[in-house]
C-alpha cells in the first residue's frame, strides 16, 4: 500500500483542506500531530505545516503545490474540475482562500482576549499534552504573546478589522445561501476550491467569537464544513460546463475583484520598489500590512495558469473574470 504520513495541526488551516482532500480522495494517510517530537522541518524549506511524507519518501508543505502532485499522482477521485474554464476559477477561489481567507483566521483567533485565551490555551495542548497544566500554560503564554505581536505584519490590526470581519461575512452569507441549495462549488463533488475555503473556514468554526458567530448567523454553512471535514463516501459530477455558474461562484469573484486582487497588486507593487509596507483601498477602507514576497509568486502563478488556457476557455473564463472585476489583474 502507498501510505502518506501527514503532520499537522487541529489548529491549522491548512492542515485541515490537507487532510479532508486526503480523505475525500481515498488516498492512504496517517494523520500525525506535529507536536516537535519528530524533526520534521528539516525536510522542508519553511516551517510551517503540514508537512506529509509521500510514499516515495519526499517530504512537501505547500498544501496549493502539494494539491497538483497529488493530482499527477493519483487519478482517481480529482478535486479539479475537468473543464479548463472551471478548473481555473476554482484554483482562482482557493488561492484567495488560503492568501486572504486565512486573515479571517488569525483575526479572529488573536483579536479579542477570548479567543487569544482559549485558543492558545489549545494549541499549546495539542503540542504538550500530558506534560503538565503549568507548562501547557507557560507555553500558551509564550505562543499568544508571539502572535498577538505578529497580528500588524500581517494585517490584523484594529484599523483593519472592519474590512476584514465584513469580508468574513460575505464570505459566510455566500456559503450560506448556496450549501442548502447545492453541494459544492463546482457541482455534486468538492473542488479544490471548497477545500481552500474548509480549511480556513474550519477554524472559525472552533474559536469561540467566530464560532458564535456561525452558529447564529451562518449555521448551514457550519454543519456543510463538518461534512466536507469526511467526505470519503462521497460520490458526485462536476458541474455542466455550459451551466451557469452558481452565485457563491460569481459573489466569490467578485468579492476576490474587490478585495483580493487590489490586495496582491499592491503588494507586487510595494515589493517591486523594496517597500516594507503597502496600503490599498479595500471596501472603502484604507488597509495596511507589510508587504510580502511570497504574494507576489502567488500573482504571477493566477496570471501564468490563465495564459495557458486554450482560447476557448479562457475566452470563456474571461467573460465571468470580467464581470467580477478579476480579467484585468490577470493581465486579459
Amino acid at each position: 500500500m502507498s501510505l502518506y504520513t501527514i503532520y499537522g495541526g487541529l489548529g491549522s488551516p491548512y492542515s485541515m483542506k490537507m487532510r479532508a482532500i486526503l480523505r475525500y480522495r481515498r488516498i492512504p494517510h496517517i494523520w500525525k500531530q506535529a507536536d516537535g517530537g519528530e524533526n520534521i522541518f528539516k525536510h522542508v524549506k519553511a516551517p510551517v505545516i503540514p508537512v506529509i511524507q509521500f510514499p516515495d519518501g519526499s517530504w512537501h508543505n505547500d498544501s496549493t503545490p502539494m494539491i497538483f502532485e497529488l493530482e499527477r499522482r493519483v487519478k482517481e477521485r480529482s478535486i479539479v474540475p475537468v473543464d479548463p474554464a472551471h478548473a481555473f476559477l476554482a484554483y482562482l477561489l482557493e488561492d484567495f482562500a488560503d492568501e486572504w481567507g486565512t486573515k479571517a483566521m488569525f483575526h479572529y483567533r488573536w483579536f479579542r482576549e477570548r479567543d487569544q485565551k482559549q485558543m492558545s490555551e489549545w494549541l499549546a495542548f495539542d503540542r504538550l499534552k500530558g506534560k503538565g497544566r503549568e507548562t501547557i500554560l507557560k507555553a500558551a503564554k509564550a505562543f499568544r504573546d508571539r502572535q498577538v505581536g505578529r497580528m500588524p505584519i500581517v494585517g490584523c490590526t484594529p484599523e483593519n478589522a472592519p474590512i476584514i470581519e465584513e469580508s468574513t461575512r460575505r464570505i459566510m452569507a455566500l456559503f450560506e445561501a448556496h450549501v442548502t441549495e447545492e453541494l459544492f462549488l463546482f457541482g455534486s463533488r468538492p473542488s479544490l476550491a471548497d477545500f481552500g475555503w474548509l480549511g480556513q473556514l474550519s477554524q472559525l468554526a472552533v474559536d469561540p467569537t467566530p464560532q458564535d458567530l456561525m452558529r447564529s448567523d451562518y449555521p448551514f454553512t457550519f454543519r456543510w464544513l463538518a461534512n466536507l471535514d469526511d467526505a470519503s463516501g462521497l460520490e458526485g459530477e462536476w458541474r455542466d460546463p455550459d451551466a451557469p455558474l452558481p452565485d457563491a461562484v460569481t459573489g466569490l469573484l467578485t468579492l476576490a475583484g474587490e478585495i483580493y486582487f487590489p490586495f496582491l497588486l499592491a503588494n507586487a507593487e510595494a515589493v517591486s520598489r523594496k517597500g516594507e509596507t503597502f496600503t490599498a483601498n479595500l471596501l472603502g477602507h484604507t488597509y495596511t500590512q507589510g508587504a510580502f514576497r511570497y504574494q507576489v509568486k502567488c500573482l504571477a502563478e493566477l496570471r501564468w495558469a490563465f495564459s495557458k488556457l486554450d482560447p476557448e476557455s479562457k475566452k470563456k473564463a474571461a467573460a465571468v473574470l470580467d464581470r467580477a472585476g478579476c480579467l484585468k489583474p490577470l493581465g486579459g
